[in-house]
């Protein structure tokens, strides 16, 4: 993105940031479907996200990149979005988890996986990362898809990086219990 572009947007040329709203929807609007459960509220959280950019352009440091800022907005704004609804009753983790013997050895030890094509693995990703309580999901999305650092993840969750750390180790373990039954080519 130029200075000269920013520049516009900074002026409140609505060209500008018609252009800007063109360019970065669809990439914006596929990070928020994977923190939000429904259409609309992915849809209204990436509206909700150009509003809040435009209203504070101004404020916009041109040493970073236009869609950085944009992207940190969005998940800004998928996480107050998720605050506020609050409404999907948690499943327990535990259940997600894998078991073990007083030993230390698993009940149900991890068998190699076998090759599932492109479009079924990442169907079947998306579907078990749904269904993982939503303080482990949100923390494995930002890590693990949107590439944050613990210590982002912490300051955007408002809470510690330890905090950050245990809760992505346990997503994943629950994610590896979720995905194995089905990439061993059995179902459960």
């Amino acid at each position: 993105m130029d200075a000269d572009f920013v520049a516009r947007l900074q002026a409140g040329d609505s060209g500008a940031f018609e252009a800007l709203v063109r360019r970065e929807s669809g990439p914006l609007l596929r990070v928020a479907r994977r923190f939000l459960r429904s259409e609309e509220d992915a849809r209204d959280a990436l509206q909700d996200a150009f509003v809040a950019a435009f209203k504070s352009i101004g404020r916009f440091a041109s040493n970073s990149r236009l869609s950085t800022w944009l992207h940190r907005i969005l998940i800004n704004a998928c996480l107050m979005r998720l605050r506020a609804q609050r409404r999907h009753p948690e499943e327990d983790i535990e259940a997600y988890l894998p078991r073990f013997l007083e030993d230390g050895h698993q009940v149900e030890p991890s068998l190699p996986w076998t090759e599932p094509d492109d479009f079924m693995l990442r169907d079947l990703v998306r579907s078990s990362i749904d269904r993982l309580p939503e303080q482990y999901r949100i923390v494995l999305l930002l890590r693990d898809i949107e590439e944050m650092t613990t210590e982002e993840v912490a300051a955007a969750l408002g809470i510690t990086a330890n905090a950050v750390k245990i809760r992505l180790h346990r997503a994943r373990q629950a994610l590896r219990t979720l995905l194995d039954p089905h990439m061993r080519g059995t179902t459960r």
